[in-house]
């Protein structure tokens, strides 16, 4: 794919902002991509408002000549998801999902009842969680071309106490996973920080350019 007929729309995880894709947004640039970093109100709404919130007006800035990518951490992934549930992107090139909870967080699961929860963390925040009627395990198998990136470091060993198996701090490895994705890539970084980490933006460009990460 030629990038300087592609976009890329960067959708940041939940609590966080635009500016936690910075480092992100300049490295595509650099690559001559055309980049589009949204800033949403992640705490403030459910997650079928907030993709229709973050992703319409999104798209309304690509060219439409265009091939439209989306590069995402954390719930910024399942908002894509829950977009194309309900809308058909006619452009729509690759998605590279950074920490995607795709099959929610067991952190949710153990912490949702406590006080401060929903004030922290929003109404969002409390649909990631792992039961059948989450959120992430309503919207099925991705039929888009997806690439994901897991963490298998953490800064905070009590959350990671209460999720199975590796995991970046927040999710699990096995929980990024979904069906229907084209690649997936295990990196040793940690969830709040990887969006940042050199080793991952470079993957993250490789699958953008290829369809693939490249040789591990």
């Amino acid at each position: 794919m030629e990038t300087q007929s592609d976009s890329v729309i960067l959708l940041h995880g939940l609590a966080r902002s635009d500016k936690s894709m910075n480092k992100l947004q300049q490295a595509l640039l650099q690559k001559g991509y055309r980049v589009h970093n949204v800033s949403y109100a992640s705490t403030h709404s459910n997650i079928e408002q907030l993709a229709e919130e973050a992703i319409g007006p999104a798209l309304k800035l690509c060219p439409a000549e265009h091939s439209i990518h989306f590069v995402t951490h954390s719930l910024g992934g399942i908002l894509v998801r829950q977009y194309l549930s309900h809308h058909e992107i006619e452009n729509l090139g690759r998605v590279v999902m950074l920490g995607p909870p795709n099959h929610g967080s067991e952190v949710v699961d153990k912490l949702c009842d406590f006080p401060g929860f929903r004030f922290i963390h929003g109404e969002a925040g409390l649909e990631l969680g792992t039961g059948e009627s989450s959120v992430p395990n309503q919207l099925g198998a991705a039929n888009f071309d997806l690439g994901v990136i897991a963490g298998t470091r953490s800064v905070n060993l009590i959350l990671s106490l209460m999720i199975s198996g590796p995991d970046d701090g927040k999710v699990s490895v096995e929980n990024t996973r979904l069906e229907g994705m084209h690649d997936h890539l295990q990196m040793k970084v940690t969830h709040p920080f990887m969006m940042r980490n050199v080793k991952v933006i470079e993957q993250v460009i490789h699958y953008l350019e290829t369809g693939r990460f490249s040789a591990r």
